[in-house]
C-alpha cells in the first residue's frame, strides 16, 4: 500500500552558504522529531560552501539536491518540493533549531484544523526574545511607510501589524494573516493547488504572496504559539554589505507584490508614500538635530 509508506512530513531546507547552520539544524530535527515518519530535502543554491560533503558524511538519510545556480528561495523550494513525498510540507529556515516537540504541534494543529492552510510557529531570536515578525499582516502602503522599530515597539497591539496574538494569553492556534517564510508548514495538497511558491521573486515577499494565494484559494493561515523555534534571522548572510542589498531587494519585492496583487495604481501610491516619508525624515534631522548634517557637511 502506496499510503502506509508515504511519510507525515517532508522538511525542505534552502542553502545558501550556511552549512554550519544546517548542521545545527539538522541536528536540532534528528533529536526533537521523535517517532513522526518524516524526510528532509536539503537544496544547495549554487553555494558549493562544503554542505553537500558534510550532510553526506553526517546525515546520509537526508536527501541532497545541488543546483548549479542560485535560484532564489522560491523556485528552490519548489524544486525540493517536486521530489517531496510527504502528506505534509515543512519549508524551514537553515538558521533555524527545532525547540522539544514544536514540529508534532506543528503538524497536530495541521491536522486537527480542518480549514488549516498552512500553520506557523512562534519564533524566538537568539537570545530566547520573541522575534515579532513569525507573523504579520499582509504588505499594505500604511503598515510598510509605517514600519518602524520605534512603533511597532511600543505600539504591537496595532492592527496594521497583524500581531496582536503574539501578546494574546492563548495555547490555542489562532487565524492570521501571514506568517514567517522561516517556517511554513502546509499541506501537501494545498502546495499543489495554488502551485507553489511564485517564482516571480528572488528573495523576500514570496512568502507573503503564499499566504495571500492560500487565502483565496479558501484556507486559513493558523499561528500555534505551543511550537517554538529559534530563528538565528539574517544566518543566510556572510557580510554587513550585504544588509544595504537586502533591503533594496525587499523594496523591489513589497513592489512587485503590490504589482500583482493591487495593480499599478496602487504601486505608484507606494512610491509617492516612500518619498514621502523619506522627505519627512530629512525635514526632522534639519530641524531637530541640525549639529548632526552640519558635522556631515
Amino acid at each position: 500500500n502506496p499510503a502506509m509508506n508515504t511519510p507525515n512530513l517532508s522538511i525542505i531546507i534552502i542553502n545558501w552558504r550556511s552549512q554550519e547552520f544546517v548542521r545545527d539544524c539538522l541536528t536540532s530535527i534528528c533529536a526533537n522529531i521523535g517517532s513522526l515518519t518524516h524526510e528532509i530535502l536539503i537544496v544547495d543554491n549554487d553555494s558549493f560552501d562544503g554542505c553537500e560533503e558534510m550532510v553526506r558524511s553526517e546525515f546520509p538519510h537526508v536527501i541532497f539536491i545541488q543546483s548549479e545556480q542560485n535560484l532564489g528561495f522560491a523556485a528552490a523550494n519548489n524544486l525540493a518540493f517536486k521530489h517531496s513525498s510527504g502528506r505534509n510540507i515543512l519549508f524551514l529556515n537553515p538558521d533555524t533549531e527545532i525547540q522539544g516537540a514544536a514540529i508534532q504541534e506543528l503538524v497536530y494543529a495541521l491536522e486537527c484544523l480542518p480549514d488549516a492552510g498552512m500553520v506557523g510557529a512562534r519564533l524566538l531570536n537568539s537570545d530566547g526574545s520573541l522575534q515579532t515578525t513569525c507573523i504579520t499582516a499582509i504588505p499594505a502602503i500604511l503598515n510598510q511607510t509605517l514600519n518602524t522599530h520605534y512603533l511597532r515597539r511600543n505600539f504591537p497591539r496595532w492592527k496594521i501589524w497583524g500581531m496582536r496574538p503574539l501578546f494574546e494569553d492563548t495555547a490555542t492556534p489562532v487565524p492570521v494573516e501571514a506568517i514567517s517564510g522561516a517556517c511554513m508548514l502546509a499541506r501537501r495538497e494545498v502546495i499543489h493547488r495554488v502551485g507553489g511558491f511564485c517564482t516571480d521573486y528572488f528573495m523576500y515577499a514570496e512568502d507573503m504572496d503564499l499566504c495571500v494565494t492560500i487565502t483565496q484559494a479558501g484556507w486559513k493561515i493558523y499561528y500555534v504559539p505551543d511550537a517554538t523555534i529559534i530563528h538565528h534571522a539574517g544566518g543566510s548572510s556572510v557580510s554587513r554589505k550585504e544588509s544595504n542589498f537586502s533591503n533594496i531587494m525587499l523594496r523591489r519585492s513589497v513592489t512587485h507584490f503590490f504589482r500583482l496583487h493591487r495593480g499599478l495604481l496602487y504601486v505608484m501610491l507606494y512610491r509617492v508614500s516612500l518619498t514621502g516619508v523619506s522627505a519627512l525624515r530629512i525635514i526632522i534631522l534639519l530641524v531637530f538635530f541640525p549639529h548632526i548634517t552640519r558635522q556631515r557637511s
